[in-house]
């Protein structure tokens, strides 16, 4: 496996740690996040994407990533990009 670190939470402190890699050998995301609350997993389960059927499958998670990570997400998906993900 060929990951890469993109960044972490610059807010995190020692309270936590979301964090962006790349993995190059297997052209993906990684992001470790937050979880959820169950009244936002609940949400997020009743929703509808149109050919699919609504809910969470049990192979996937929701994740939650603050939003001054934007920057991060921003690089990780430019170096997907430049390895031609």
């Amino acid at each position: 496996m060929a990951l890469r670190f993109i960044g972490i939470d610059p807010d995190t402190g020692q309270q936590g740690s979301p964090t962006v890699w790349v993995d190059e050998g297997n052209r993906e995301l990684v992001l470790q996040g937050w979880k959820p609350t169950e009244e936002l997993r609940a949400e997020c389960a009743r929703f509808e994407a149109p050919g699919h059927a609504p809910g969470i499958p049990a192979h996937e998670a929701v994740i939650r990533i603050p939003a001054r990570m934007v920057p991060l997400l921003r690089e990780a998906c430019d170096v997907a990009e430049r390895a031609g993900f």
